[in-house]
């Protein structure tokens, strides 16, 4: 398995080019997230629901021998549920939180691309007051004519039903 993201890693995933990200859709939006978060792309398959999680966290799944949470970005940032298609895939993500590594799954509509972003192409999340949240937007990028939206990874799972472990003997996959 890959190790932990840290924010020291972050800066080292400066290219001559620029920072990578990997990119997803979300409807009609395109997001990104750090490349080097991303520690495995799967099909959507099925997962293990746990009790009193919130909507948009759709269960957990075996991955390898590690229980992984899989979070549906739709619910969480409010979209509306569709049905999930063969487009539809898991995003494994692994991030340093709170000084201890977290792994889960994010699922998305369809993988797109890898974007090397420059520090000129970036630009902060805007500033829409306390209407809309933004939390889990590290900023906004403009690449080749579209606008890409960039997410903080670690800010994704700072909810406290994500941060609690996962009791392996809960869950059977």
């Amino acid at each position: 398995m890959t190790p932990p993201v840290s924010p020291e890693d972050r800066l080292d995933n400066r290219t001559d080019a620029g920072q990578q990200f990997l990119t997803f859709h979300l409807r009609e939006e395109e997001y990104g997230v750090d490349i080097l978060c991303v520690q495995e792309i799967k099909g959507w398959d099925q997962v293990t629901q746990i009790p009193n999680m919130p909507e948009y966290v759709k269960g957990v799944i075996n991955l390898r021998g590690a229980i992984i949470p899989l979070i549906d970005l739709r619910l969480r940032f409010g979209l509306e549920e569709v049905e999930y298609g063969p487009t539809t895939v898991v995003i494994v993500l692994k991030v340093e939180s709170d000084g201890r590594e977290r792994t889960f799954g994010i699922v998305v509509d369809a993988v797109s691309d890898v974007y090397d972003v420059t520090d000129d192409q970036l630009n902060p999340p805007p500033d829409l007051g306390s209407a809309i949240n933004v939390n889990y937007v590290s900023g906004l990028a403009a690449v080749e004519e579209k606008m890409l939206i960039l997410l903080d990874a670690e800010r994704l799972v700072t909810d406290e039903a994500l941060t609690r472990s996962v009791d392996p003997s809960e869950a059977t996959v």
